[in-house]
């Protein structure tokens, strides 16, 4: 007995492009799919990676401000020291003025013979 496709070769070679058209399009739209999915996926960095940068701008920011107030505190410490010191070298001075104003007034003859003797001194080295 004869088969329908012995009977029918037509018919089969009909059958066949229909067949191939059919799995290219599961293809092509698998393929489309995928693409969308991966359209997605990039999409979906390209948010995380905007996301990312902005909390390192944010941490940078907060560790800028951070280090400015750490060095303003500094500054600060370091003004009041340093009014400190010129306070006591003022004092320092003041005392040295007061003992040399002493000397000066306990033995005039000696100041006045050591001035002459340190303008002499100078009057050398300056020739």
């Amino acid at each position: 007995m004869a088969t329908t496709s012995d009977l029918a070769p037509e018919r089969k070679a009909d059958l066949a492009p229909e067949r191939k058209p059919a799995a290219a399009r599961v293809s092509r739209a698998s393929t489309k799919a995928r693409e969308a999915q991966l359209e997605d996926q990039v999409s979906q960095l390209q948010s995380d990676l905007k996301a990312i940068a902005a909390t390192l701008a944010r941490l940078s920011n907060d560790k800028v401000n951070e280090a400015k107030a750490v060095a303003n505190n500094q500054v600060n410490n370091l003004q009041r020291q340093a009014e400190h010191v010129v306070e006591d070298v003022q004092e320092r001075a003041s005392d040295i003025e007061q003992q040399l104003k002493a000397t000066i007034r306990e033995k005039p003859l000696t100041a006045v013979a050591s001035a002459i003797g340190i303008g002499f001194v100078l009057a050398l080295l300056s020739r």
